[in-house]
């Protein structure tokens, strides 16, 4: 293996986890740490997966968390699977929503897929990891094997769940199907006969009860659930969310990236840390240190967070030339190197040229940045929108759009 010690190996994949009851996250660790040691003297990794439903085909931070930790246990040695749901997200995942989600087609899920795979390989070993989609089986199975999967569990388990219960408060209906995604992800442990399974903590009930369970069922011996905490969006504290906007895309630009890490509040910088950074627990500890005590400025650190988090999608240069880029446009207040640049048509307003040149969307958008004084021309605020564009120059809307206007 690595020439890690066991308990450093469970310290690491225990980072960031979140049970929500500590006697289970005991329990967790423990049954880890006694996998560790028998696949240690049996010289074998574990067998680990993390199953990924594309139901979008674009990827954010928070969708990485997991990835981060399959990416922990590819470095310690153990075999790794990235599963794609095509079959799960036929159905999608309720644990997270309190409404129904809408059906997909095959069709449409392995459209989605097809561009999972290659992002999660920003963070993942391409050598070290073993892509499958669990329609292979899923769609395979009889009536039998869903009624042998159903009998494990009661009607009130699942409509005791917090948000079929909250539907059910409301009179809003739950369908059957619904029911079948845990059934679904818990045949997936035991296709794959897997030894470890990592996920969010809106997966507690599908991991831990259902998928621990079903493997018994069917003489397995029950996975270890790796479950990870949630990670906040840039206004640290709603879960991050592109339906929301608070959201960090994973193909974002390096300088976007960057930027849209160094607008997170300072509270948000220790989870960010534990979750999405191949910091150690030993670095994740200093970081807060350093923080709670003031040892160093959150400015620097915060800067220090988006150069490695620009860096693991990008590169260490991007992430150097991001970090200039953002000293150059936000602490010196000068526009970037390099902007596009928009021709000034005869006649045409300011509004006009925000619409034209694209910085907004609508008419209505430019107004509303106008009267927030988030439009400025050499430095100058714009507030009249109908007026005549004044002259050539460095045209700024809100704080990531420059274009040069000629």
């Amino acid at each position: 293996m690595t020439g890690i010690s066991i308990e450093d190996q469970v310290t690491q994949l225990m980072q960031g986890t979140e049970y929500g009851d500590d006697e289970l996250k005991q329990a967790m660790s423990n049954e880890l740490r006694q996998r560790l040691v028998e696949a240690e003297k049996e010289g074998r990794g574990l067998r680990v997966y993390c199953g990924y439903d594309p139901r979008t085909s674009d990827l954010h931070l928070g969708h990485t968390i997991t990835m981060r930790k399959l990416r922990q246990f590819q470095d310690l040695g153990h075999d790794v699977t990235f599963l794609i749901g095509t079959g799960t997200s036929m159905v999608g995942d309720p644990s997270d929503k309190d409404k129904l989600r809408a059906i997909l087609t095959k069709e449409q899920t392995e459209a989605n897929a097809r561009t999972y795979a290659g992002q999660a390989f920003r963070i993942l070993d391409r050598e070290k990891t073993k892509v499958r989609f669990n329609h292979d089986w899923l769609l395979e199975l009889k009536l039998a094997d869903l009624i042998k999967l159903a009998s494990a569990f009661t009607i009130q388990q699942f409509v005791q769940r917090e948000n079929f219960k909250l539907r059910w408060e409301k009179g809003e209906p739950v369908y059957l199907h619904e029911t079948f995604y845990a059934l679904m992800q818990g045949y997936d442990a035991i296709a794959m006969n897997t030894d470890v399974q990592v996920g969010g903590s809106d997966q507690l009930f599908n991991i831990i009860t259902a998928g621990r369970k079903l493997q018994e069922l069917y003489g397995q011996r029950a996975q270890v659930g790796i479950i990870m905490g949630i990670l906040p969006g840039t206004d640290g504290v709603v879960r991050m969310s592109k339906s929301l906007g608070n959201h960090i895309p994973i193909l974002a630009t390096p300088e976007d990236m960057f930027g849209k890490v160094m607008s997170l509040p300072d509270s948000a910088m220790p989870v960010f840390f534990k979750l999405v950074t191949r910091y150690t627990p030993q670095q994740v500890a200093a970081v807060e240190e350093a923080l709670r005590l003031g040892r160093r400025h959150p400015r620097d650190l915060k800067m220090e967070l988006a150069r490695e988090i620009v860096s693991i999608f990008h590169s260490d240069a991007a992430a150097l030339e991001a970090g200039e880029q953002f000293k150059r446009v936000f602490q010196s207040r000068l526009a970037p190197e390099e902007m596009t640049e928009y021709t000034l048509q005869p006649g045409q307003t300011v509004l006009d040229v925000l619409v034209a040149a694209k910085l907004t969307s609508s008419k209505s958008e430019a107004r509303r940045l106008l009267e927030q004084k988030g439009v400025r021309l050499d430095g100058e605020v714009l507030a009249d929108g109908q007026a005549a564009f004044p002259h050539a120059g460095v045209l700024q809307v809100g704080k990531r759009k420059f274009m040069r206007v000629k």
